[in-house]
């Protein structure tokens, strides 16, 4: 038997049958799930998840336990303990800003990720983000570069404008801010690749590097330093919080 699924469900008070009219399935497909290895689709376990106050890793872990992947789940469990995570990404929206389509469509350019194998990182991303709804939510700082927001992803240009009304009103929250580096400045040394910085509740930092191929957790304090000097140097390209905000909203319009 599942039984994170268990006694999620009768913590909330919850039958196969009330969750199952919740989330628009049968009540005996909902009953299978405290079946071990049956698992729903991925829409459906965050639809679950979400109504039981858990993540859909809590209930269903089989799917975020990619062997591919080793060097991100370390990076993934890091994420969820931190206090505040510093984040610079000169060409996509952060992952945990994302919207589901927009996830979607970056993940399936190209045609590189099997469909199936889509949904299930979309569904592990949109369940990381639950880390900015905890009763003390991550305090999150993105500093983007403004071509993130001009160049569309997916071929529906509805999938940007709803990226960017999403991305600005995540930035009104009290402990999310969205910074943009405009386009007309010269270069910087945030250019030279992403990177995101953490830290946890009782001090410890890591860092974490992305490429083509895999992604890096560091450590070391040396590295942490200089990733540390690159962030205030990113950072001080970038726009305050309310005009990169202004900004973004502005060019929300050029994608209806």
């Amino acid at each position: 038997m599942n039984e994170a699924l268990r006694v999620a469900m009768a913590d909330k008070g919850e039958t196969a049958e009330s969750l199952a009219a919740k989330v628009g399935v049968d009540p005996k497909t909902a009953g299978r799930w405290l079946a071990v290895g049956r698992i729903p689709h991925p829409r459906t376990r965050i639809a679950v998840a979400t109504i039981l106050g858990r993540t859909a890793a809590d209930l269903w872990p089989e799917p975020f336990r990619r062997r591919d992947l080793p060097w991100f789940r370390e990076w993934a469990e890091l994420e969820q303990k931190a206090s505040s995570v510093r984040s610079y990404q000169p060409l996509l929206v952060p992952g945990l800003l994302q919207t589901e389509a927009y996830a979607r469509a970056v993940l399936a350019t190209g045609g590189l990720v099997p469909p199936a194998e889509v949904e299930e990182i979309v569904a592990a991303r949109l369940a990381r983000q639950r880390v900015l709804d905890r009763d003390v939510p991550l305090q999150l700082v993105a500093v983007i570069d403004e071509v993130v927001l001009r160049r569309r992803v997916g071929g529906d240009r509805a999938v940007m404008a709803g990226q960017l009304v999403h991305l600005a009103e995540s930035g009104e929250r009290e402990h999310v801010q969205v910074r943009v580096i405009p386009a007309e400045n010269p270069w910087h040394t945030g250019l030279a690749g992403p990177f995101v910085l953490a830290r946890t509740p009782d001090g410890a930092e890591a860092a974490y590097l992305d490429n083509q191929l895999r992604g890096q957790v560091v450590t070391e304090r040396a590295d942490l330093a200089s990733l540390g000097a690159r962030w205030e140097s990113v950072a001080g390209e970038a726009l305050p919080r309310r005009r990169s905000i202004e900004l973004i909203r502005e060019v929300a319009t050029t994608w209806t």
